[in-house]
């Protein structure tokens, strides 16, 4: 008799139980009140005076502050004391600041939704709980991710969709897998109790059992043995007392042995008091609820908790002792909050207790208040499942007002749709007409650019072939026994002979080619070739000098090539020798007939109006390819002369100056022999290397070809 009334307790308790909407989180089933929904402060606190009264030093370390205040918030949670659970997140958000990191805003978020959750507030739990999870996306972090869709879970189970819990714990599950500690084992054990409540035995205990081990493999014996207690009282529910009896026996040897958490101590002995009592012995069922009373820490202010209260009422029913379990079962009830899950089952007990004491009147008084407790619990499950069907009519409905007026937008928009596409087809028409002539300009423009390409490769071989060809000028110079160099207009030593080089640099082993001729003069010499250098390019006439080479004296004899390049031939002899000027001069033109090889003496124009055409087409040349280069660059004639590297720089009074550049810019200056190849290789410069408009490069073109027609007609090149 006693077996079957502890059993239809056991099942009523259960069912009120259920009824109530229980927290599924980690493992456990925690029975809440429900009070006001708490809500976040409109105007924050001082964060530093609240943290004051919370006994935390202001200016600390933000992250200890942020975890003392959550935990005073839990703390406060426990005790069903949700506005100072609420007022401790408010000094959290204002610690943290007007625009906290990510990680902080999104374990804010999901601390008011856990407050809300505990207030049974599951529909406003669901809202920060969504938060927390879209913050933690968009800090990719998996762990508050998963952390987020295991509470979202537990919002949607007290809602009553379970559907929609199982899957949200499956993303949590997901997230979690592979991550370090023992993270996944939460969803595994909140997807334990789901199947648990849904009547599957069989997908709780695996559920249940890869929880445990994952528990263990992390070092985690609480949380293990937690797991193996759910495990063992889901065996009771099922009727299978030797098996859940053993597994609660073993979980409570692990929790002796780890004395860190008394309430999952004192819940495994309420659950061997209920299966001492399922197997009718009274006896053991009193030894554990006064081991699990042992394990209250009073002089801590710890409350009893009801599951243990309700299995020492019932012992005491079971023992014969009713005016004890009367007493047991009134203290109880004061100490619980008017809606909690526990309270039904604790007043149909004291009913019972009345009954056996022969108390009617009260005994129908307890029973008409548990049917009255119980009925709030089902009347606040069934306000909650309606507040979140109610939303998501709502939201559905919101929906589908937005898709009929889409589709609205679509109909009035098929006209216009209509007039834009027949516009589209007449401007695609145009498109296509300016299309193709774009690819008409744009062929054009690839077939210019390969002639201008073509082009600039021509400007500079021919700006090489103008140039003087070294190899083959030293083969000419070597086969003279004289002493012969030839310079260009810097100075450089293009090529010199073996008689040269041995009047220069006896016995060295560089060569002198590749030197400048003044950089081997040291002193007075260096000084007077350079003055020698300068008259070179204002008159043609050559110029004689004498230097002084390891203590001996040399005569030497500067003049132009004639060949128009711009070469200087250097003649040099020993000044013992005595030799008259007139051999030095024939040693100059000697090495001039040597140069001749590299290309075609110009003739003497026999017409002096032919030559004065061709001095001024040279001129005309030198200023287009000036105007050009200022024009494209816009830099000055200097940093032609530098950069082409064809003209001589030189320092006149303090400043840089192209003189000899110059005198091609006037026709009075032009010398009497002038340098036609280096006008022409000035232009072909400018033409290969500057980006120059069509009609500028047309231009510059013209008078090129005026030079080299002059040239031609008089065998020049």
């Amino acid at each position: 008799m006693a077996k079957d009334r502890i059993g239809r307790g056991a099942m009523v308790s259960a069912v009120l139980w259920s009824l109530s909407g229980a927290v599924v989180a980690g493992g456990n089933v925690v029975a809440t009140p429900a009070p006001v929904c708490a809500s976040a402060a409109a105007v924050l606190p001082d964060p530093a005076q609240c943290l004051r009264d919370y006994g935390l030093e202001p200016g600390g370390d933000e992250s200890a502050l942020l975890a003392q205040l959550y935990k005073r918030s839990r703390a406060d949670q426990d005790g069903a004391r949700y506005a100072d659970a609420a007022r401790a997140l408010d000094c959290a958000e204002a610690t943290a600041g007007a625009a906290p990191a990510p990680p902080v805003a999104q374990e804010l978020a999901r601390q008011r939704g856990v407050l809300e959750f505990h207030s049974e507030c599951p529909v406003e739990a669901l809202g920060w709980f969504k938060r927390a999870l879209a913050l933690a996306e968009r800090s990719e972090n998996r762990l508050a991710q998963g952390k987020s869709w295991g509470n979202i879970g537990a919002a949607l189970l007290r809602l009553g969709d379970v559907r929609g819990a199982v899957q949200a714990q499956t993303a949590s599950l997901g997230l979690l897998r592979g991550l370090p500690g023992n993270e996944v084992a939460r969803p595994l054990n909140n997807l334990a109790e789901i199947y648990r409540g849904q009547g599957d035995l069989s997908g709780a205990v695996r559920y249940y059992r890869q929880a445990r081990e994952i528990h263990r493999a992390a070092g985690n014996l609480v949380e293990a043995a937690h797991t193996l207690e759910s495990w063992g009282a889901a065996l009771l529910d099922s009727g299978d007392l030797r098996g859940g009896e053993a597994l609660l026996l073993q979980a409570r040897d692990e929790f002796a042995a780890n004395r860190d958490n008394r309430k999952y101590l004192q819940r495994t002995y309420a659950e061997l008091a209920r299966a001492a009592l399922l197997r009718e012995d009274a006896a053991a069922a009193q030894r554990w609820v006064d081991s699990g009373l042992e394990a209250v820490s009073a002089a801590d202010g710890e409350l009893v908790p009801a599951p243990l209260q309700l299995q020492a009422v019932r012992t005491d029913l079971a023992r014969g002792q009713p005016r004890a379990a009367r007493d047991r079962a009134a203290a109880a009830l004061r100490a619980l909050a008017p809606r909690d899950s526990d309270r039904p089952t604790l007043l149909a007990e004291l009913a019972a207790a009345h009954e056996a004491l022969g108390e009617w009147p009260q005994a129908m008084a307890a029973l008409r208040e548990s049917d009255a407790a119980a009925l709030a619990l089902r009347e606040a499950r069934y306000d909650r499942e309606t507040k979140w069907l109610q939303l998501r009519f709502e939201t559905a409905e919101r929906d589908r007002t937005i898709a009929a007026l889409a589709a609205q937008n679509r109909v009035r928009s098929l006209a216009l749709w209509l007039t834009v596409v027949s516009a589209l087809a007449a401007l695609l028409g145009v498109t296509v007409f300016f299309l193709r002539r774009q690819q008409r300009a744009r062929v054009a423009e690839a077939a210019r650019r390969a002639r201008l390409d073509e082009e600039i490769d021509y400007y500079r071989r021919a700006a090489d072939e103008l140039g003087v060809d070294r190899a083959r000028l030293q083969a000419a110079l070597d086969s003279r026994e004289d002493a012969v160099l030839v310079l260009d207009g810097a100075g450089q030593v293009l090529a010199a002979n073996r008689a040269a080089s041995e009047l220069v640099q006896p016995g060295a082993a560089a060569p002198v080619a590749g030197r400048g001729f003044g950089d081997l003069l040291i002193g007075e010499d260096a000084r007077r070739f350079a003055q020698a250098l300068e008259h070179l390019e204002e008159s043609s006439a050559p110029q004689t000098l004498a230097f002084s080479f390891g203590g001996e004296r040399l005569q030497a004899q500067l003049s132009e090539s004639g060949q128009g390049e711009g070469s200087i031939v250097l003649g040099l002899q020993r000044a013992a020798a005595a030799v008259a000027p007139a051999a030095v001069e024939a040693a100059g033109a000697a090495g001039a007939a040597d140069a001749i090889e590299l290309g075609d003496e110009p003739a003497a124009p026999g017409d002096e109006a032919l030559r004065h055409s061709f001095r001024r087409a040279l001129v005309e040349l030198m200023l287009a390819v000036v105007e050009a280069w200022e024009r494209s660059t816009g830099q000055g004639r200097l940093e032609l002369a530098e950069k082409s590297r064809i003209w001589r720089v030189t320092v006149d009074d303090g400043r840089l100056r192209a003189r000899a550049m110059e005198r091609y810019l006037s026709l009075s200056k032009l010398p009497r022999q002038p340098r036609w190849r280096d006008v022409l290789r000035s232009g072909y410069y400018v033409l290969a290397e500057c980006a120059l408009e069509e009609s500028v490069r047309g231009e510059l073109q013209r008078h090129v070809d005026a030079v080299l027609a002059y040239t031609r007609r008089n065998a020049l090149v």
